[in-house]
């Protein structure tokens, strides 16, 4: 009768030889490589393709000192993440959740410059599918954003003159500029007679849409008449963007009207500024995505009581944090330096 050997043989383990956590996570950040790789791979091809692309940072208002602090504050969290990981593998719990506070404080560092960029790409209006690429797209741009500001100042007007009771009924349709102008100039004449502090101002305000003659029989000069001067030469088609831009400063400096056409974007053609915004946005808009991501991780760590028993949570959540710091290392010489 044989007997089983009284030294079993250990079970042969299979796999790597590290957490199944950390293996996921490398997965996953394979697959964030390919998809940033695509986004780089589609700049650098459109960019390369399109012969005069915008690179002077006074045209596209790209900030390279912003991103270059950026940068800088990214690789000094990604430091403060590997000190906060040392810590956790001494059991300096204190020193870890510091370092991990510094990291969470960098991060919105990083999307308070990073807003700051977007605000002046906003408020010059480069933005996808905003940007004239050409002359005759910026004047056009002009008429159009001048238009929308004459009709929301009409509507204010109109609005007071109700308030008012000067006006009874709106002309249909209620957008013909020519009838509201009429409208207006019957509500002013309705209330000269008033001495009403609020309907002497209605008055003046209402004359900025007529046109009245001089005893000399020369046209005075109003707000609508200038308007509609500009919006003749634009229509002209020959006449230079650098009138147009003159007529538009105009239109702004004037004291009494200026207010109306200040949300009006000066002419400002950029060839292939289409193109270039949606990369600009595309490609730092999921960088900046992601850097929240990385933010709810460090969150819930920073949320728990005591840091103990999440260190391979620590480790891996600092994985995804030095991969959007690398990504941020290729995206802005390709954005801000070249």
């Amino acid at each position: 009768m044989s007997h089983a050997p009284s030294h079993a043989v250990p079970p042969i383990k299979m796999g790597l030889a590290i957490p199944n956590s950390k293996l996921c996570m490398w997965l996953f950040l394979g697959t964030e490589i390919m998809f940033f790789t695509a986004f780089i791979g589609t700049y650098i091809v459109l960019r390369m393709g399109s012969k005069g692309w915008p690179t002077d940072p006074e045209v596209t208002h790209i900030r390279v000192a912003a991103g270059g602090i950026n940068t800088f504050v990214l690789i000094l969290s990604s430091y403060f993440v590997v000190v906060a990981h040392e810590a956790m593998g001494a059991k300096d719990f204190a020193k870890a959740r510091k370092f991990l506070q510094w990291t969470f404080a960098l991060a919105f560092v990083f999307l308070g410059i990073k807003s700051y960029e977007y605000y002046g790409k906003i408020d010059h209006d480069i933005l996808p599918g905003h940007v004239a690429e050409n002359d005759q797209q910026a004047k056009y741009k002009v008429l159009k954003e001048s238009e929308k500001a004459v009709a929301s100042h009409l509507d204010r007007m109109i609005a007071k003159a109700k308030s008012l009771k000067a006006v009874e009924k709106i002309p249909e349709p209620a957008n013909d500029p020519s009838k509201l102008r009429k409208l207006l100039v019957d509500a002013s004449a309705s209330l000269a007679s008033s001495r009403k502090p609020a309907e002497v101002a209605a008055v003046e305000a209402f004359k900025e849409f007529d046109v009245p003659k001089d005893p000399s029989g020369a046209t005075t000069t109003t707000m609508f008449s200038r308007f509609s001067a500009m919006k003749k030469d634009i229509q002209a088609e020959n006449v230079p963007l650098g009138e147009i831009q003159k007529q538009l400063d105009g239109l702004k400096s004037n004291e009494k009207w200026g207010h109306v056409f200040k949300s009006v974007h000066d002419p400002h053609p950029i060839l292939y500024g289409n193109i270039f915004a949606s990369c600009y946005f595309l490609m730092t808009g999921f960088h900046a995505l992601h850097v929240i991501i990385g933010m709810l991780l460090f969150g819930i760590l920073l949320k728990q009581p005591t840091l103990e028993g999440w260190h391979d949570f620590l480790e891996n959540s600092g994985l995804y944090w030095h991969f959007v710091d690398l990504v941020w290392i290729f995206l802005f010489p390709l954005l801000y330096i070249v």
